[in-house]
């Protein structure tokens, strides 16, 4: 009699994870005579997009219970697909039975939070024997809908940028609701501006809430400027979402260039003093730095310098 329980079971969640593989909630309640039920289902959901429902009850009591139901009555935004209701003629001691319903997200729902009512129904066989009245409890599942998938395009740059430096650029990419495949991430910079690193990276896939970072370095022109004013960067993903179609996100950010002021800091560790440029580097000893230019003229002046040597006189 057990293993009739098992099969059914087994069956409902194979069907299950084809549409729905795994569930971000569970509720777990004890009706009257231990009989337990466990539903599992999704915290969120997408418009158009099936999701499934799954259904475990178990008698923990000693006695039977007879027409057990589990139905379901969804508002307008959740569409049954097929039935819209787990029924049981009867379940003995230490018996269990599962099942999964499969719904769909009208193209119509409105975003936000919906709640999906069902109601739970039993007949308890006093001592085995005497049916009692039947039982019921309502339960609602609150799910949240939300719109079509999309990828979030995170950008971490400096607030303003100067000639004769580099620039850290990182792009983060986070999707929230779906895992991604095939997936391109293009960023074009402009035409003056050249990049330390790769601009078009690909990966096979992105998992589902797990960020990825890319970090490149924007080279600036070497001409100084005498007015600041903005420039344009085009982030481009494309990939393929769970359904195998092709979708791409962009995003378009601006930098300012603007001249450089008399002393400033490089993300490197370097100081720009005047024309003079302070290398971020560390000898022995307490020497954090030279101008690049006193560099130069002291080996010049070295040069120059340098004492001729005297021939030794014939005796």
């Amino acid at each position: 009699m057990k293993i009739f329980f098992i099969i059914p079971l087994l069956v409902a969640f194979l069907v299950g994870s084809t549409i729905l593989p795994t569930f971000a909630e569970t509720i777990k309640q004890t009706m009257e005579g231990g009989m337990d039920i466990e539903i599992s289902y999704p915290d969120s959901v997408i418009i158009g997009r099936d999701f499934a429902i799954s259904i475990l009850v178990k008698n923990n009591g000693w006695e039977e219970k007879e027409q057990v139901s589990v139905q379901f009555n969804p508002d307008d935004a959740i569409i049954p697909l097929g039935k819209n209701e787990v029924l049981i003629e009867s379940i003995t001691e230490g018996g269990s039975y599962g099942d999964t319903i499969n719904f769909q997200v009208s193209k119509n729902a409105s975003i936000g939070q919906h709640f999906l009512n069902l109601e739970y129904s039993q007949i308890l066989l006093e001592n085995n024997e005497k049916p009692r009245k039947a039982t019921n409890t309502n339960i609602a599942l609150p799910i949240n809908v939300k719109e079509q998938p999309k990828v979030d395009i995170h950008t971490i740059t400096p607030e303003s940028i100067f000639a004769q430096a580099e620039f850290p650029f990182t792009v983060e990419i986070v999707s929230q609701d779906i895992d991604l495949k095939n997936v391109k991430i293009e960023i074009v910079p402009p035409k003056d501006i050249e990049f330390r690193g790769e601009t078009l990276h690909t990966f096979s896939s992105i998992q589902k809430n797990n960020p990825l970072s890319i970090t490149s370095r924007i080279i600036t022109p070497p001409e100084e400027i005498q007015t600041e004013y903005k420039i344009p960067f085009q982030i481009i993903v494309s990939y393929e979402n769970d359904l195998g179609e092709h979708n791409e996100d962009s995003k378009t950010i601006s930098l300012v260039l603007r001249p450089r002021t008399f002393m400033e800091l490089t993300t490197d560790g370097g100081i720009w003093i005047g024309d003079f440029f302070i290398a971020p580097y560390v000898s022995v000893g307490t020497i954090i730095g030279i101008p690049a230019g006193a560099i130069l003229t002291l080996i010049i002046r070295r040069k120059t310098q340098t004492p001729k040597k005297r021939k030794a006189k014939k005796k």
